[in-house]
């Protein structure tokens, strides 16, 4: 049997034992169809709930069109990372598709994280990401783009 490898990080690491992570996550084959108010309110839904159901806390977050970016913390019993993710992408994919009137798949199964060693850090690139709305020609100014918000507040 070949042995496992993971291309994300570990799920505990030696910096600190609950750590924010930072996460995009993009639509299969970047398909523009995230920026509705039915999906927003989905997405934020699960993202409240994941903190009772999977131990993940989510924090800021954007949802563009055709992907998410998220801060996230795992509680202490948290559900391995991949295993969240997957999680909040299935139940987020039945709604989306029944709101589009389509079948298959919603998400790209890969994602992008990277964990956030300081709270300089978090705040950074939250001020980089924060922005993407505007950099992209969607408002003139970041903080009109009505899909962001906060769930809970992820102070290091």
């Amino acid at each position: 049997m070949k042995p496992t490898t993971h291309r994300h990080l570990a799920h505990i690491v030696a910096f600190q034992v609950q750590p924010l992570v930072f996460l995009t996550v993009s639509t299969k084959d970047r398909k523009r169809i995230l920026d509705t108010p039915i999906i927003h309110d989905t997405l934020r839904a699960i993202w409240a709930k994941s903190a009772e159901i999977n131990g993940w806390h989510v924090g800021q977050y954007v949802i563009m069109p055709d992907h998410v970016h998220l801060f996230a913390r795992p509680g202490r019993d948290a559900d391995e990372m991949a295993v969240w993710i997957k999680a909040w992408k299935s139940v987020s994919s039945r709604t989306i598709n029944r709101e589009l009137v389509q079948n298959g798949s919603v998400w790209q199964a890969d994602y992008f994280d990277r964990y956030l060693r300081t709270g300089e850090s978090y705040s950074e690139k939250w001020g980089y990401v924060s922005e993407n709305p505007a950099r992209a020609g969607l408002v003139s100014r970041a903080d009109d783009w009505p899909f962001q918000g906060v769930i809970y507040d992820l102070t290091f």
